[in-house]
Formats: structure tokens, C-alpha cells, sequence
């Protein structure tokens, strides 16, 4: 009989604790859907505050990982890209597990200035955006884009091939000179 006592203790402590993980975890989800509703699909970037610790912690794709900056970051990089063009995302999924959340979403922009239509490019790219969370807000973010399924791919084609062009004519313009100048000496 104590045994058995035991066993439902056990069990009962256990699916409090499971209980209490998920209630954490589905809070964090929805604070990450509130960041990227109120930051990248609408434009309602003055809210970065309701998320973002006063600093955290960045890794991004490149040289970028570890890099401590102040929440406000957030609100700057959104603003920069609202300022150029519009946001037209979804989320595909998202998944939690502890003080992490995992969300994976389209993100696909549409330029509306010349600098915007230039730099930025209309653009559908997939983003896995990975946020840790203490105490109700974001202290830790790691950014995965898929940016070879944007422009930049074909940007860096296109420099590529027109620097070996570039390359290319150089020497092509020195033989017709030299050309020429051999048809001078020979005349």
C-alpha cells in the first residue's frame, strides 16, 4: 500500500512539473509570434520593448556570433527595412522546448524606394529564428536564413562575371593596340 502511495506521489508531482514546462514554453512561444507580428509583419517596431531584454546576445550567419547588443537593435534593423519596402511573411512552424523557441517562417519583402529595389531586392527567403528566453524576454537570439534562395545569390553571379569580363578586357584591349601598332611598325 505505501508503495503504491508512493508511486501516485511520484506521478502526480511529475505531471505538475510537466504541467508547469508547458505553460513556460507556450507563454515563450507566444511572446516570439507577438516580436515577429509586431516587428516584421507589421510595422509596429516602437514594441521591440515588450520583448527584448535591455541587451542579448546575437549569432548570425558570417562573422557575427556572440555579439552583445542593446535591445533597440532589434527595432533599428525593423525600421530600416520598413523604411525601404514592406513585409509580406508567415510562419510556417514553431517549436519550444525549455527557455528556447525555435520558429521558422517566410519572410518575403517587396522594396518600394530606388535604394530599397538597388540594395534589398524583392526577396522570399526562410528564416529559422532560435530566442532564448529569461524572465519574459528575449536574451539570446541565433539567426539561420537561407540566403541562397534570395538575391544575393544572383547578385554575386552577376559581380562575379562582371569582374572576370572586366578581367577579360583588359588584355583584350592591350592585343588590339599592340595590333595596331605592329601594322604602324610593319607599314
Amino acid at each position: 500500500m505505501k508503495q503504491i502511495l508512493i508511486c501516485i506521489l511520484l506521478l502526480t508531482c511529475s505531471s505538475l512539473a510537466h504541467a508547469q514546462t508547458n505553460e513556460i514554453e507556450e507563454s515563450n512561444k507566444a511572446l516570439a509570434r507577438g516580436f515577429y507580428d509586431d516587428l516584421w509583419f507589421s510595422n509596429n517596431t516602437d514594441n521591440y520593448v515588450k520583448y527584448m531584454a535591455d541587451t542579448y546576445v546575437a549569432h548570425d550567419i558570417g562573422d557575427r556570433k556572440g555579439v552583445v547588443e542593446p535591445a533597440v537593435e532589434q527595432k533599428n534593423i525593423a525600421d530600416f527595412f520598413w523604411e525601404n519596402g514592406e513585409w509580406h511573411s508567415r510562419y510556417d512552424y514553431q517549436i519550444a522546448e525549455g527557455d528556447l523557441v525555435a520558429t521558422r517562417w517566410i519572410a518575403r519583402y517587396e522594396p518600394k524606394t530606388l535604394f530599397g529595389k538597388v540594395v534589398l531586392g524583392e526577396h522570399e527567403i526562410p528564416i529559422i529564428n532560435v530566442f532564448r528566453f529569461k524572465d519574459g524576454k528575449i536574451v539570446e537570439l541565433w539567426n539561420h536564413r537561407h540566403d541562397i534562395d534570395g538575391p544575393m545569390t544572383r547578385r554575386y553571379t552577376l559581380q562575379g562575371f562582371a569582374i572576370g569580363l572586366l578581367i577579360a578586357l583588359i588584355p583584350t584591349i592591350l592585343a588590339f593596340r599592340y595590333r595596331r601598332k605592329l601594322k604602324r611598325l610593319t607599314a
